[in-house]
């Protein structure tokens, strides 16, 4: 007989899907310091951006990257598309790994997780609660710095088409609902990366390992796609499909990247999810 078994008959009151309620950790892990830190980072971003291109004179390049930015200043959409094309690859992913690394491993660190524990807050509803905010949290940051960067883009460089890195331009009334499929991709392409930090928070007493182990293997996947001589290989890596949201902003909208990206990240991460929650039923908790 369980903990929660023995509750269940000797309280009456007691209800395990009452506790820790998802308002009650929401709060807890807004009031946070890092959680501030990080949302006032990203909506800075867009300002910083403005800023430089005021001072530089207008953008300027050459390659692929180079023409996004050439384009940046021509109206909102491009601003925004601009922005999350360079912050796609490292500073959105370390949003997800904060929330998402951080969430149990810091209650182990501050010796707190076997208190909420003893509450007692079933380990899966614990887990499941943990989970759902660290996600909303992510999908929040993933919201609000194109948000931002859309309205500064246009009190900036005015409404407009977006101008296409392959030529030609979008209609201005289909820049918002292109950029919406954009953000959404980026959010599901960084599930693998919030399962694995998610996993590695319920290993470990040390939220900067979980966070680190999450950004580092991101990185290591960048790295990997990069080796052209394993071919084939690289489909499975979820970093080969991190830009399959350019195919959003065609003349002609491309879904086949973009559902094989999704695909694979959505695969990886129900692996890991099942990894972290059957782990952590099973584990002594001593912190």
């Amino acid at each position: 007989m369980t903990a929660a078994d023995t509750l269940v008959e000797t309280a009456p009151g007691y209800r395990p899907g009452r506790t820790l309620p998802l308002r009650v950790e929401l709060i807890r892990q807004l009031r946070r310091r890092r959680t501030m830190v990080m949302f006032a980072v990203l909506a800075a971003l867009p300002f910083v951006l403005v800023a430089a291109f005021a001072l530089a004179g207008g953008p300027g390049g050459g390659d692929e990257r180079a023409t996004l930015m050439d384009a940046a200043t021509n109206s909102g959409g491009n601003f925004t598309a601009m922005t999350l094309f360079a912050s796609a690859g490292f500073l959105l992913v370390v949003p997800v790994a904060l929330f998402c690394g951080d969430t149990v491993a810091s209650e182990a660190g501050w010796s707190s997780l076997r208190y909420l524990l003893a509450a007692p807050v079933p380990r899966a509803r614990l887990l499941a609660s943990k989970l759902a905010v660290a996600l909303g949290l992510s999908a929040a940051a993933f919201v609000m710095l194109p948000l931002i960067a859309l309205a500064v883009g246009t009190v900036a460089y005015g409404w407009g088409p977006l101008e296409l890195p392959t030529g030609g331009a979008l209609p201005a009334g289909d820049v918002l609902p292109r950029l919406a499929m954009v953000v959404a991709y980026l959010f599901v392409s960084q599930l693998v990366t919030a399962a694995l930090a998610f996993w590695l928070s319920t290993r470990t007493d040390a939220p900067l390992g979980a966070v680190g182990g999450a950004v580092g293997l991101t990185i290591l996947g960048n790295v990997l796609d990069a080796v052209t001589a394993l071919g084939g290989w690289r489909d499975v890596l979820p970093a080969h499909w991190a830009y399959a949201w350019v195919d959003a902003l065609q003349p002609q909208l491309e879904w086949g990247g973009m559902v094989k990206g999704a695909a694979v990240s959505v695969s990886y991460a129900l692996v890991l999810f099942g990894f972290a929650f059957r782990g952590f039923a099973r584990k002594d908790i001593v912190s």
